[in-house]
């Protein structure tokens, strides 16, 4: 599937779409991360039953364009245009299945988000290895040293004309205008998006819908509270934390090494989607 934004963007939707599926979900990746990454997560999902389709964020992996100082773009491109087209895609495929949203860090933040404006699309929320970026979900010095951390990722990315994200070891080859937007929900808590009318979080105080955080024991860029943080901006969620290990992961319990394992988190979503009700063939999804 090739989705086409209003602006004539256009990316490949990675789909694991088997016909037994029961249930589909929309998974965001974390910043700086291609679609193709989550290939062996959406495979375990797709053994129990779920049709993933991952999506490509603006400027990576299959994306027709690449930031610089004559293209950018920020929340609102991704809210607005680039993940309602990807959502229209995966629905016009499997219109009859329930649908999940759900993301790994920047991307569980956006499902959220997403979800707060298109709640009548979901039936759920999975987040992984994610909460918000403000300082008051990250203890010591770490916490102490973000606000001038996003600063100077703001500053860059303005020099640049982009952030240099392979350059300095965190994300990829950002847009300005989705660095600003995420330096700034960073500093000051609030989710708000350049360009966007809508009170984000307003929308977020509104969302009804069941969700599960996962979050891993060591990953210092999503800690607990960070998590805890994300999930206090929806007061009316009914949401399940499962904290996991490396004992359980069979990798490193932090940000991005369950990508290279990730049958664990996805049997641990299985059995949530199980115990919601989702008529899953196994509680542990089994490896194609």
């Amino acid at each position: 599937m090739s989705p086409v934004a209003f602006d004539g963007h256009r990316w490949a939707l990675r789909t694991t779409n088997r016909p037994e599926a029961v249930v589909a979900l929309l998974w965001l990746p974390a910043m700086g991360v291609p679609a193709r990454n989550y290939d062996a997560f959406a495979a375990t999902l797709a053994g129990s039953g779920v049709a993933v389709a991952v999506h490509e964020w603006r400027g990576l992996g299959s994306s027709s364009l690449r930031a610089g100082r004559h293209c950018d773009w920020g929340y609102r491109e991704l809210l607005e245009s680039d993940l309602p087209a990807s959502l229209a895609a995966l629905r016009a495929a499997r219109p009859e299945l329930p649908l999940m949203l759900g993301g790994h860090s920047l991307g569980g933040q956006l499902a959220c988000l997403f979800a707060a404006s298109r709640a009548e699309d979901a039936a759920g929320l999975l987040v992984v290895a994610s909460g918000t970026p403000h300082r008051s979900g990250f203890a010591g010095v770490r916490g102490a040293a973000l606000p001038a951390a996003y600063r100077l990722a703001a500053a860059l990315a303005h020099t640049y004309g982009h952030f240099p994200g392979r350059r300095v070891g965190f994300g990829g080859r950002e847009a300005r205008g989705v660095i600003a937007d995420w330096s700034r929900s960073g500093r000051s808590g609030i989710y708000r998006a350049a360009g966007m009318d809508e009170d984000l979080e307003a929308k977020l105080r509104a969302v009804r819908l069941p969700m599960l955080g996962v979050v891993l024991r060591d990953d210092w860029l999503a800690p607990q509270a960070s998590l805890a943080n994300l999930i206090a901006k929806m007061p009316q969620v009914d949401a399940q934390v499962a904290a996991m290990g490396p004992e359980e992961l069979g990798v490193a319990a932090d940000h991005f090494a369950w990508m290279r394992a990730p049958d664990a988190v996805a049997h641990r979503i299985g059995a949530w989607l199980q115990e919601r009700g989702i008529p899953l063939r196994s509680a542990r999804c089994a490896t194609p």
